[in-house]
Parts: C-alpha cells; structure tokens; sequence
C-alpha cells in the first residue's frame, strides 16, 4: 500500500492510497486485485476526520493496449499499484508521459502511486484542471527501493530522478527539496511523492 497527500490547506486535505488485495474465493483460490482512493478529511475539535472516500474508476481496459502501454505494463523496473496499471490498460495515460518512464526505467527502479483515477480533479483547493486529469502526470513514492519521505534516502538520488524528468521533457516536476529551475517546485505536499507532469501528448 502507497499513501500520499492529493493536497492540503488550512483544515483540509486529500489523501490517496493505492493498495493491493488478496481474496480467498469459496473454492480456496486466490484472487489478486486492488484499487486507490481519495480520502477526503477536515481537522475537527477532535482532530482530523475522514469526510469523503472517492473510488478510483478506471477506464476500461483497451482490447490492444498498444506497444508503449504493454512496454510499460511489462517493465520490470515499473511497478504499478492496481488503479496506475488499470489507468495504462485503458489508455489514459498520454503517449509522451509512458515514453518518458520507460527512458527513467533504464536508469532507475521505479514505484509509480498514482497516474489518472483516484487523483483530485482539480488541483487541491482551486479550480485548475490537474495534469493527472489531463492524462499527462504520474507519481512517484519510492526510486531504487528508497521512499520520497524516508529521511534517509539520499537527497542525491531524488534530485538526480527529478533531473533526469525534466530533461526528458517534463515541465512541472515536484518533490521534497526546491531544486533550481523554473520546472521544479516544492512544498509541504510533494513532501512524501515526486510528482512529474508534462505539457504535451505525443
């Protein structure tokens, strides 16, 4: 399971998890499975308490998915939760964005949280189209094994992920350190997650 902030302000905030399930059929067999959600909370007298879950809805899985979605798919250094790899079956993740993980792929392990479904439509607090719903963004929460969050993953290797994404093509990339550059930013939310977003389609 993968959990992430979707955002955050004054009193409220979105959390996504991504998880995986196992469920034993009446037959004995094992059914493998899994979604995300946006967890919506308020901070009460109380503390913080959960006011909405919103379910990932996937597209359909496209019959052919095509090459670059079945390259991805079967990228053994992409590891996608159930709701990431369902939004690539169904084809809702722009040419540009796979091509660019599969280029970080050569050169890093990559665990994806979130790509399109179970993302915030908008960005967190404002009316702004997000780029997961534009189809041109995916989430990272671990490089090499090492999670964004953990204090002692190399600044290094995080920076050198994010580096790589712009030079790549990405536009709007975020984590937890401001790099320089007019295409990073930082902030109390990419804290836990690198998010990498891209202004093109092809």
């Amino acid at each position: 399971m993968a959990a992430q902030y979707g955002g955050l302000q004054g009193g409220r905030a979105s959390v996504l998890v991504a998880y995986r399930q196992w469920v034993r059929r009446p037959n004995g067999t094992i059914k493998a499975g899994g979604s995300a959600f946006d967890v919506r909370l308020e901070e009460g007298p109380g503390g913080w308490e959960v006011t909405a879950l919103h379910p990932a809805r996937p597209g359909r899985a496209k019959r052919e998915p095509g090459d670059l979605a079945q390259r991805v798919l079967a990228h053994d250094r992409i590891h996608l939760p159930p709701a990431a790899a369902a939004d690539v079956r169904a084809g809702t993740l722009r040419p540009y964005p796979m091509r660019v993980l599969l280029a970080l792929a050569d050169d890093y392990e990559i665990d994806v949280s979130i790509v399109h479904t179970g993302h915030p439509r908008n960005v967190f607090g404002t009316t702004r189209l997000s780029d997961h719903t534009r189809m041109r963004a995916f989430d990272v929460w671990a490089v090499n094994g090492r999670r964004v969050i953990d204090a002692g993953t190399p600044g290094r290797l995080i920076d050198g992920f994010l580096r790589r994404a712009v030079a790549a093509g990405a536009y709007n990339v975020g984590g937890p350190r401001q790099l320089s550059g007019g295409s990073y930013f930082s902030d109390r939310v990419h804290r836990d997650h690198l998010h990498i977003a891209f202004n093109r389609d092809d």
